[in-house]
């Protein structure tokens, strides 16, 4: 279940080049533009596995809640948010943080009751709880070693 697809593949290092984000002697001239991939910025994912569940975190603060969205399909989990453009077009003298669109892909592996996932946006964490499939979830077992 941990591992997470990339829907923009290959982009994770674009736009960083050598130390701390150098890119053409710039050191922190291009950051804000290259932070993005394809117009999406990256919200950072907490994966936490209980004996019931795996529980995903995604920080991502001030949203709107109808425009969240999160949908399985093809044994891959995908959370999304798209404002509309009201929500992006006010004038600020200084900003520091976007709460632009984003989507982040995660491959369930069969390990997940799809049947049963939840999801829950509150203080600026949307936390999407996955029931383990008993099927295919089997305990840890300790190997005796000669």
């Amino acid at each position: 279940m941990y591992n997470e697809n990339r829907c923009h593949a290959g982009m994770m290092n674009r736009g960083r080049g050598g130390k701390f984000g150098h890119r053409n002697g710039s050191r922190f001239g291009q950051y804000a533009q290259h932070r993005f991939w394809d117009g999406l910025r990256h919200v950072p994912a907490n994966i936490e596995e209980t004996d019931e569940n795996f529980i995903i975190d995604v920080f991502a603060p001030a949203l709107i809640k109808a425009h969240l969205k999160v949908v399985t399909k093809d044994d891959v989990l995908t959370i999304s948010y798209t404002p509309t453009e009201d929500d992006t077009a006010s004038k600020f003298s200084r900003r520091e943080y976007s709460n632009g669109a984003f989507e982040r892909a995660f491959a369930l592996n069969g390990k997940v009751l799809h049947e049963s996932i939840s999801a829950r946006y509150a203080d600026g964490i949307l936390k999407v709880i996955l029931p383990k499939n008993p099927e295919t979830n089997i305990a840890a077992k300790d190997v005796a070693v000669d």
